[in-house]
């Protein structure tokens, strides 16, 4: 199995290191010649989703991301990775990848002083650490986008089809059990 992290910006060199500790073969996507490789399943980590958006577009990467999401691709999202993945962003006009049915909240914590850490209930899973950085959070979820996990009454994750999102930061923690349930997710797709 082959991992493909967008590389971009933000906490991408965790993300391998975590798909290393499950013993699971990853690579940087950086350019658009990246998308040409054989690949199970993608990562895109937390750090800018505006940022993230504006260099897919400019690296010609937007649009080739997308439809392969769209043609099921397993995509796993943590926290800018989720805003660029959901449908809609409540205080946001600007749409990224848009393949999700949710809703989400652009920095629904506050600032970098809003960020924080808790332990909680993730389906299928039980209770896993939790870091929110300046995280969103989803403030609703549609069609056949299903609830995984919620801290005080706020959705943190969610699935739909091939796609899973997070709104804190699985990569932050020793926990290798949200990049597991990637991988199981994706085994169970192919």
């Amino acid at each position: 199995m082959q991992i493909g992290v967008l590389a971009l910006q933000g906490a991408f060199i965790e993300h391998e290191q975590m798909l290393s500790k499950l013993g699971i073969s990853s690579f940087e996507i950086r350019q658009k010649s990246d998308l040409d490789r054989n690949f199970d399943g993608l990562i895109i980590p937390g750090g800018e989703s505006t940022v993230q958006g504006k260099l897919m577009h400019e690296l010609e990467m937007f649009d080739r991301i997308k439809e392969m999401i769209d043609n099921g691709l397993p995509v796993f999202g943590t926290c800018a990775g989720l805003l660029l993945l959901a449908k809609e962003i409540e205080n946001d006009d600007r749409l990224h990848l848009a393949t999700m049915d949710i809703t989400a909240v652009r920095n629904a914590y506050g600032r970098q002083l809003g960020s924080f850490y808790t332990e909680d209930e993730f389906k299928g899973i039980g209770k896993i650490p939790m870091t929110f950085i300046r995280a969103p959070f989803i403030k609703s979820v549609h069609g056949d986008a299903e609830i995984l996990a919620e801290v005080d009454g706020k959705i943190v994750a969610a699935k739909q089809n091939n796609q899973l999102v997070t709104a804190f930061h699985p990569e932050l923690n020793d926990d290798l059990s949200i990049h597991k349930y990637f991988i199981d997710m994706i085994n169970n797709i192919s």
